[in-house]
């Protein structure tokens, strides 16, 4: 964990359980635990990766977080100015003063913006909503904004229609900022745009975060994303987590296997390094019925019987380096060598 002077965000024992229901009487009958006790802490100015296939609940967690959601378990604890907040504990008018600080960028520009309320309407609103500008100031704090994303005063006007995906989400990243929030989650921001705008989203992100010192939790499911803008990576299979270590050291060092299939899907600068890519037998496993044992044993190539019987606890391996699996410290996964690829 971090000092806590560093902190800006701890999710102690964080649990998302949806129910079940059947029958004509809709009685619940099990769970989907699509975040089943995780625990995490995001320290000022930095970005966590949260990383993991589809499924595995890593949205969920950002949901959580920001309260979209409202937790089954567990605690969210922001640190403001000295004072820790407990969010799980804030009545709703409480909660609505404190969205201030926490926004979020959702995955689909498309599907994110109301298609009946112009630019100006769509980046002005969260200022309404919180009576923080409205008339003049609001329009100039909104063409601020604008610009910073790189869009022009002249888009105000205009329907999300007339934008392409990029443009769209430049709206979104604008929406979500024009507060100027402390912690952002950006949910997939990249994924449902063409490769040669994803580096653009990308850069304005890191720009932003510079100039208005912001802490990202980005969840995104490519590691060579992840990598690109993260400091430390957090992996998620099936509602844990699994491994967590600073960006650099995971890449090359993988401690848990699905850690290191995800690595060996990440395309390389140089083809004559590239790694064998390890394919997954089997589909995930069902996070309304995990089972027993290690979560990831049944498509684990180095599964032991123990792997099947006891849970993996989340444990610290080294400083900063925590692992979920019975046999990390003995494992010699195969991980990135960038330095290697670039220099042959």
């Amino acid at each position: 964990m971090a000092d806590d002077s560093d902190l800006l965000l701890e999710v102690n024992d964080l649990k998302m359980y949806f129910p079940i229901q059947k029958g004509l009487l809709r009685r619940t009958t099990g769970y989907v635990k699509a975040v089943d006790g995780v625990s995490l802490s995001i320290k000022k100015g930095e970005t966590l990766g949260l990383v993991g296939e589809s499924g595995c609940g890593k949205t969920t967690t950002g949901r959580c977080i920001v309260r979209v959601y409202q937790p089954t378990e567990g605690e969210i604890v922001f640190h403001d100015e000295g004072e820790a907040v407990n969010l799980n504990l804030l009545a709703r008018q409480e909660l609505k003063a404190f969205r201030r600080n926490m926004q979020m960028i959702f995955q689909d520009p498309f599907s994110s913006l109301n298609p009946r309320m112009t630019v100006l309407e769509l980046v002005g609103e969260p200022l309404l909503a919180h009576g923080i500008a409205r008339g003049q100031e609001l329009e100039d704090r909104v063409a601020e904004m604008v610009n910073a994303v790189g869009l022009k005063v002249e888009h105000l006007p205009r329907y999300p229609h007339s934008f392409s995906g990029g443009q769209r989400q430049r709206i979104g990243i604008a929406r979500a900022l024009v507060q100027r929030p402390k912690l952002v989650v950006c949910d997939e921001p990249v994924s449902a745009l063409d490769v040669s705008v994803q580096s653009q989203v990308v850069n304005l992100l890191q720009d932003l975060q510079s100039e208005l010192d912001l802490t990202y939790l980005f969840v995104a499911h490519d590691m060579s994303v992840v990598r690109q803008v993260s400091n430390r990576i957090a992996v998620m299979y099936v509602g844990k987590l699994v491994e967590v270590a600073e960006s650099e050291e995971l890449l090359r060092n993988p401690k848990h296997p699905y850690s290191e299939t995800l690595l060996s899907a990440v395309p390389r600068p140089n083809p004559h390094h590239a790694m064998q890519r390890l394919s997954l037998e089997g589909e995930p496993a069902d996070p309304a019925n995990a089972p027993p044992g290690c979560a990831f044993h049944p498509r684990c190539r180095y599964m032991e019987d123990i792997c099947q019987n006891e849970v993996p606890e989340l444990t610290e391996l080294t400083p900063g380096r925590h692992v979920a699996c019975h046999f990390a410290d003995q494992l010699q996964l195969q991980g990135i060598d960038y330095s290697a690829s670039i220099q042959s």
